[in-house]
Formats: C-alpha cells, structure tokens, sequence
C-alpha cells in the first residue's frame, strides 16, 4: 500500500475508534490480496432462516439409526418420520403397509422412500450398538440434489454449529467449557452464524472476506458484497459496504426523477435535481454524507442497470417453473428468483472488471414447529429446484462453463429436535449443510456424522443433548475452509476467526 492510500484509508477509518487499527489491518492486506486475484471466485451463501431440521433433511439409513429415527418420528399427531429407501408412494385414501394409515397427500407414506446416496469414502462411524457401516439418504422431495451429489458438484457437511471450542455431551451437561451465547434464539443464532456473535454484532465473516478482497475489484469494488436478499449482517465488513439488488430484469433501485429527459415539465428537471441531492458542499456533515452516499448509489445504479443489459446477461435463463409436490399447482421459487439475479451477476463480472464477490439469498419459513409435513417438504423442493437450477444456469454462461469459480453453500439459524413435538419439531443446535460447486470434492459427507436416538432403555446417544445434537463440527471450521478457498490467507483467517485455533482440525477438505 503506498503512503497516499494508507494515510486516507487511516482518515476515513478514524472515527471506527478501537476497531481502526483491526479495519487498518484488513484494508491493507486487503490491497495486497487483490493484487494476486485475477481470477474469478465468488462465495454464495444460501440461509436457511428460521432453522432447518435436519434430521428430515439428510438421514442415516443404516438398520441401527433407522430404527432409532423411525421410533421417535413415527408419532404424534401427525407423524413426521419418512419413509424407507425404496418404498413407494402411497396413494391418498390408501392404507400404508409400513405405518398402518391412511395415506394423503400431505402425509410422508404419499411421498415415497428416502432417496439414497452413496459418499464416497466409507464410513464406519460407532453407532450404538451393534455398530454398522453407515448408509445415508436425502428427502424424497431433493431429487435434483441427489443427482447433483452422484455427479460430484455437491457434498454434506454434517452437524456443524455455533462453537467456541470442541464440547462434549460430559462437558455441555458440567458447562466446564464455554459454551455459545444464546443458544436457541433466532436472532442470537443467525447472528452467530452469520457475524459468529449474537445480536448486535457489526460486522460479518463474509463481509471481512470482502474487505480483503475489494481492491481486486477496482473501480467497480462496491460491488464485492452483493445481498439478493435485503440488509445482512453477513456481508458488513469493516470498510466494505454490501450492495443490495432486487431481482428484477434490472436490479439496481434507482432515484426516481434524475434520470428522464423532463421533470416537472421541464427538461432541465432532472440535472437540477441531481446537483441539488449529491451537493456534498453542505455546512451541515450529516447533509453533505448523505449526498455522498446518494450520489454513490445514482452512480452504482447506473452501472450496474447498464450492465445487466447486456446479452451475455440477458441470455441468463430463468428457472423453469417450480411445482408444488404436495399441491401438484405451480407457483413462485423466491430463492431461485434470487440466485437468477446472482448468475446474472456472476456474467456481468468480467464487463464490470470483478474478481472476488460474496452473494447473500435466503428463504424464510423454516421455524416448524408444528404443521411440518405441509412445510418443510416444500421448501427443501425449492431448495433442490433452485440448487439445480443454478448449477445449471452458471454451466454455460457466455460460452463458458463458470461453476468451478462459485461456490455455494447454505447455513441457518440452527437444527431441531430429533425428538418430535407432535406435529412438529423444536429449536436445536448442530445440522447438516450442503455445499456445491465445479472446485467442491463433492459425493461425499464431511464431518462426523452423529449417532441418533433418545437416551432411554439405557442406551446414551453421546451426541444427543435434550433432543438438540452437539456439533462436532463449528461454523469457524466451515467458514475458514470457504475462505481458504477464496483466497483470504491463512494468517487473515485467523484474525477473522479467532476461535478457529481451538480446533485440530482448520480446514475441512470439501472445497
């Protein structure tokens, strides 16, 4: 960094107080890191809001676990536990052979068997009794996904979570280590997740990636943190400032008034207009900042719409329409509206000279806690049909086949009970996560995948903590192995996740 850019960069961070020097840190190896990037990598994050339950998501299928999931799903009001690997779907109005009901089409014995897949490396994980080899399996409804994980583009990461340091079930029930705050919170866990703080944390790992990274950009580094889905603490860095699209043809909001031939019925409306809300000549500070910031956005408005114009944008496909498996009707997939918007970006990069970005999407309603056979199966269909979609749009974009420089990977607040509340699950701690891309080592699950099942008839599930699993994996793991992969180096991982030492293992080998 030369003398000129340290001493503006050192002005214009004066007033973060004791975080400047951190900030300091990051912008300067930040210059050097985007001057060893000319290559294109982009970081898409999907979150999960509201916390996924896993355990209906990825599934050990092994005679062991199944009979331990089968057992305590199996019951309630309305059953949640899924069917067998091969099973067929039962016809509504029919009686199931395996469960003894009537099936309809909002039941799991309508939806037919897990479906199967085969990681690459065996694994014999110790699981209780009479301990087997481990076979594994994804909801009915994650067709797509399945396929994506027989080709390799897409890989498991199993019960990863909040964690300050490893905890055992002993060491969680004697709290003799520290254990994350506010566990079982929404906004705490997202917070955690996404920012490795509760509520009220300022600045996240994906947004301290870009603060690394935004001088590869150049001129154009607004664009290094882009959020498709509103205001996220993900993507904040210390000097980086996210960028929020819509996911309209032309996604950048623009300043209404400032930009027609006429204004009021006069054609010198619009310049005038502009001069007046980006004067930052203003006595007043707060007055002559928010021109600046206007002016910013009117400018960035205007590149980023020029820039989606272009046919090698435009010829970005849409999804193809996402039906409902339990209503057969069409409807909307918002997330595959958002990662539309975000391969639409990834085309527009090379015009707009972009070498790194960080993208944030996210779908809601995942809080189930009752009425989870008519939720969830939806919404993990929408994850696979926008998973596969993506995977599809960015195979040939321009000519070229873009997948091995984005990598997706999805988070959320947390996992929820192995046990059911009825009709429904609770709040938990550890789950599984998908990651996918061209650079993934995917067909395979990383991680430990953990021993299931209640502690009763004197069995003790070691990973199982009042219906909630320990993590034996920690989101510092998680994200230090993506930002490794960025390009963020190992001594600036450190420094972003400064937990990650308490670990053996740093880097998790998915990407």
């Amino acid at each position: 960094m030369d003398r000129r850019r340290l001493l503006r960069l050192g002005g214009a961070l004066g007033g973060l107080g004791v975080a400047a020097p951190f900030a300091l840190q990051l912008a300067a190896a930040g210059a050097a890191a985007g001057q060893s990037a000319p290559d294109y990598k982009a970081l898409v994050c999907i979150f999960l809001v509201g916390g996924n339950d896993a355990h209906n998501t990825v599934l050990a299928t092994d005679a062991d676990s199944w009979g331990r999931y089968f057992t305590e799903r199996n019951s309630g009001d309305d059953p949640i536990a899924l069917m067998p690997a091969g099973e067929a779907p039962v016809a509504p109005g029919q009686v199931s052979a395996i469960t003894g009901r009537v099936s309809d089409a909002g039941s799991p014995e309508a939806w037919g068997g897990v479906l199967p897949i085969t990681p690459a490396t065996a694994q014999a994980v110790p699981e209780g009794t009479n301990a087997t080899a481990r076979a594994f399996a994804l909801h009915p409804f994650m067709a797509p996904m399945q396929g994506l994980f027989q080709q390799g583009r897409l890989a498991v990461l199993a019960n990863v979570g909040t964690l300050i340091e490893p905890t055992t079930k002993g060491q969680y029930q004697a709290r003799s280590v520290a254990i994350p705050a506010s566990l079982f919170s929404h906004n705490d866990q997202q917070s955690t997740w996404q920012a490795l703080s509760i509520e009220g944390a300022r600045t996240g790992w994906g947004g301290r990636f870009a603060d690394l990274m935004a001088s590869a950009n150049g001129a154009n580094s607004l664009f290094t943190a882009v959020s498709a889905a509103g205001n996220t603490v993900f993507l904040s860095g210390q000097s980086v400032v996210q960028y929020q699209l819509t996911n309209n043809a032309l996604p950048a909001v623009a300043v209404s008034g400032v930009q027609g031939s006429s204004l009021f019925g006069s054609s010198l409306g619009p310049s005038r207009l502009r001069a007046t809300i980006t004067d930052t000549g203003l006595a007043s500070s707060f007055a002559a900042d928010y021109a600046a910031v206007t002016a910013r956005s009117l400018s960035a408005s205007s590149t980023i719409n020029s820039a989606f114009g272009q046919g090698i944008v435009t010829a970005v496909p849409g999804a193809s329409a996402f039906v409902n498996p339990l209503t057969g009707r069409t409807e909307s997939n918002s997330l595959a509206q958002q990662l539309q918007t975000v391969a639409r970006m990834v085309a527009a990069s090379s015009g707009l000279g972009l070498s790194r970005q960080v993208f944030f999407v996210a779908l809601g309603g995942w809080d189930t806690h009752n009425t989870q056979n008519a939720v969830q199966p939806v919404l993990l269909a929408k994850v696979a049909h926008a998973l596969a979609y993506f995977d599809g749009a960015l195979s040939n974009i321009g000519g070229l086949d873009r997948r091995a420089q984005v990598t997706t990977f999805t988070a959320s607040d947390f996992g929820r009970s192995f046990t059911t509340n009825g009709d429904g699950t609770d709040h938990a701690w550890g789950a599984h996560h998908f990651i996918m891309g061209g650079a993934v080592r995917g067909g395979d699950i990383y991680g430990q995948y953990p021993t299931l099942g209640v502690d009763v008839n004197g069995f003790n599930n070691p990973d199982n903590v009042a219906g909630a699993l320990i993590p034996t994996t920690s989101v510092d793991q998680y994200g230090a192995t993506l930002g490794r992969w960025f390009g963020v180096s190992d001594s600036d991982i450190d420094v972003i996740f400064p937990r990650l030492r308490n670990f053996r293992t740093r880097y998790l080998g998915f990407v």
